[in-house]
């Protein structure tokens, strides 16, 4: 079993940038797709950005053209670059993983079964 640790939340004015990162153990994630979620109190975990073990990303609307996605399989790290935030933003960041190889895209909570403990971003208007 992986484990994630997400790090880089913080306090941040609206129109501010974070990077947040995601450090994976336990396995190399290079054949698997990884993933940021977030999760908003009284609110469902919602898809943020994906990105796949061929490096193509996805995005969900409300982010795109605002946030990137990257990762570094040498280092077994994600990164989720925000910028533009805004306080719709606020919420608890997750990192996750897809346990299954070369995996098409998929946005959906319950295919990715490794979280991290959760990173809080607060965007103060």
């Amino acid at each position: 079993q992986v484990q994630l640790a997400e790090s880089g939340g913080g306090l941040v004015q609206a129109g501010g940038s974070l990077m947040l990162s995601c450090a994976a153990s336990g396995r190399t994630f290079s054949v698997f797709n990884m993933a940021w979620f977030r999760q908003a109190p009284g609110k469902e975990r919602d898809f943020v950005a994906g990105i796949r073990w061929n490096d193509n990303s996805y995005y969900a609307d409300s982010v795109k053209g605002r946030f990137t996605i990257s990762k570094d399989n040498a280092k077994n790290m994600v990164y989720l670059q925000m910028n533009s935030l805004k306080p719709e933003d606020t919420a608890v960041y997750y990192c996750a993983l897809d346990p299954r190889a070369f995996r098409p895209y998929d946005s959906g909570a319950s295919t990715y079964d490794s979280w991290g403990q959760g990173t809080q971003v607060t965007v103060s208007s």
